[in-house]
């Protein structure tokens, strides 16, 4: 055990001088019961300065999951919402916390939302409507969203295009595995496009070859924590500090060196969420990319 967390904190220390910011990370759940504050040190000891940590918890059951997290620690963000997989277990009560959640102080998002037609939990015509039904409340909560899509592409952003894009609020298309044609169509629509741990494995080609591509004022990176950790973890559980492996991966296929792109992906999301810089980051002399 002492060696494990000996060799994790090494691990971690190569990025230190680096400034990152994970834009999606579940750190409620019970892969990090035995070492959720550990597990948030090493994520400060390799440079991630701001985490937004994603409320959809285990379902409608507990949905303000998130929150104890930002109320403890000035770093951490957080949001609301219930994921398309638990679509079918939602009722009017539910919504109605949501709402009542959503004007907590630390929550700056209302996520993950979307369609899933990979596993289908819950039926397709049920998802939709709860995709509706949590953009309204997102729209009069004024808060952008976090987009889940997976195989239902097409009729996500058709969605969005009808419902969301008239609002101009905007949102992130997280762990993005799409085209570029699909990416571009949601920048046009206000989203920004966040690439995760998958983005480094070495079949998804298909996953770099838009990264490179993009305006780089239009990307973030994750963790999707604890799931997809990069390939020089895979097979580990994810944790926030290997956000690092994905600036690397970027960095890589767009020619850059990875603090830049820590650096310009961490601008973005401030820029996007209207948050300050923290102070120590500039007493710190970390540098801004703009």
């Amino acid at each position: 055990m002492l060696n494990e967390t000996k060799e994790r904190r090494q691990e971690c220390l190569r990025y230190k001088t680096m400034e990152l910011i994970d834009s999606h990370a579940h750190i409620d759940f019970p892969q990090f019961t035995e070492d959720r504050e550990a597990m948030l040190e090493r994520a400060r000891a390799a440079g991630v300065s701001t985490l937004l940590a994603i409320g959809t918890g285990p379902g409608p059951e507990k949905l303000d999951s998130a929150i104890p997290f930002a109320e403890q620690h000035d770093w951490i963000y957080a949001t609301i919402g219930i994921h398309p997989h638990e679509a079918e277990q939602v009722t009017p009560k539910h919504l109605e916390q949501l709402a009542a959640l959503a004007k907590h102080e630390k929550v700056i998002a209302w996520g993950e939302i979307g369609l899933d037609y990979f596993y289908d939990h819950s039926p397709r015509d049920v998802q939709q409507r709860v995709f509706r039904d949590q953009m309204e409340l997102a729209r009069e909560a004024k808060l952008p969203i976090i987009i889940h899509c997976r195989d239902a592409w097409s009729d996500c952003l058709n969605l969005l295009d009808e419902v969301w894009r008239p609002t101009g609020i905007g949102g992130i298309l997280h762990c993005f595995t799409s085209t570029l044609e699909d990416a571009r169509r949601g920048i046009e629509m206000g989203f920004m496009v966040s690439f995760a741990g998958n983005s480094t494995y070495p079949k998804t080609q298909n996953i770099r070859d838009v990264a490179k591509v993009l305006p780089l004022e239009k990307i973030l990176i994750e963790t999707d924590a604890p799931y997809l950790a990069p390939q020089a973890f895979r097979g580990k559980r994810n944790e926030p500090a290997y956000v690092a492996e994905v600036a690397r991966t970027i960095a890589s296929v767009r020619n850059l060196r990875p603090d830049e792109v820590a650096a310009a992906t961490s601008d973005n999301f401030r820029r996007f969420f209207g948050l300050a810089r923290p102070a120590r980051l500039a007493a710190s002399g970390l540098k801004e990319t703009s």
